[in-house]
């Protein structure tokens, strides 16, 4: 076998040995083996020669008969080695294929268990949107009744001013006042106001006194504010403690004795608490919200 068809048949199955990536082992055996027939031609040649040089014509058709029996051994090993390489190939190819329906598996697992999430989170949202939908609903409904309630208030307010109205009362920041027209001291002053369902007025705030102003026309009147439980300690009919007041200049002076207050133009001033004025008595209205 020439040297050029020798390495020609090499490269050809080392090419397709390496890509199953087998190489310096394999190529060694291909080269072993190239050299194992290239040994059995020449000795088959070489025996011919020697032993038959007598018989020229017989001699030939032996040696050609020989030499192409160790062309087929060639063959035979080439075809070996080709089927060899065609093993490890298909085994290579299989076990890529195994890793790649491993990964296929994983990423079938992976989209699958993403589906059962986003199918589980449209649920949700779904039983979220019905549960805003009926909330929406009810708060439709509980505004449809406020607004009914508002308009019923207003109503009863309306008429519960007509009422009060007509028994002398004047409606002012959601409570009644009651100017008497008779004069009483401090304790039967009290006792007229929670026999109407009141009490002494209580002023909380600049609006208030001058409302009480306005109404008692200056005159001076007792309001709901007394320390006669404990000297120096004011004290609402309530039971609160007055916090700040719209005292006269001078007042209150804490003479003793003078425990009950009234209030005029000028403002509040202690007193004692059985002389006989007139008073203001108040009604609060209260409502829930």
């Amino acid at each position: 076998m020439s040297d050029y068809k020798r390495l020609e048949i090499s490269e050809v199955i080392y090419e397709c040995v390496s890509r199953t990536e087998l190489q310096d082992m394999d190529r060694q055996r291909v080269e072993m083996m190239l050299d194992i027939c290239d040994s059995m031609r020449d000795h088959d040649f070489r025996t011919e020669i020697n032993t038959h040089q007598p018989l020229q014509s017989t001699g030939s058709d032996r040696v050609r008969i020989r030499s192409s029996r160790a062309a087929l051994v060639c063959l035979v090993l080439l075809c070996v080695l080709l089927l060899t390489a065609v093993i490890v190939l298909c085994v290579y190819i299989h076990t890529k294929s195994t890793h790649y329906t491993e990964e296929r598996d994983q990423l079938l697992t992976t989209t699958t268990n993403l589906t059962e999430e986003r199918d589980q989170l449209l649920i949700t949202i779904k039983a979220l949107k019905t549960e805003k939908d009926q909330i929406e609903i009810k708060n439709q409904n509980l505004t449809n009744e406020m607004t009914v309630l508002l308009s019923l208030l207003k109503s009863y307010y309306g008429l519960l001013i007509r009422l009060h109205e007509k028994d002398g009362w004047i409606y002012f920041q959601s409570s009644f006042y009651y100017i008497s027209s008779e004069k009483k001291n401090w304790t039967e002053s009290r006792r007229n106001c929670t026999e109407r369902g009141a009490d002494l007025i209580i002023i909380n705030n600049k609006e208030e006194q001058d409302f009480v102003k306005k109404m008692s026309d200056g005159a001076l009147v007792w309001i709901g504010l007394t320390n006669s439980d404990e000297e120096g300690t004011w004290k609402w009919v309530d039971g609160t403690n007055m916090t700040s007041g719209f005292w006269r200049s001078g007042e209150s002076n804490g003479d003793t004795g003078q425990n009950c207050v009234l209030t005029y133009t000028p403002g509040w001033a202690d007193y004692p608490c059985n002389y006989h004025f007139k008073w203001i008595c108040e009604k609060t209205i209260k409502t829930s919200h």
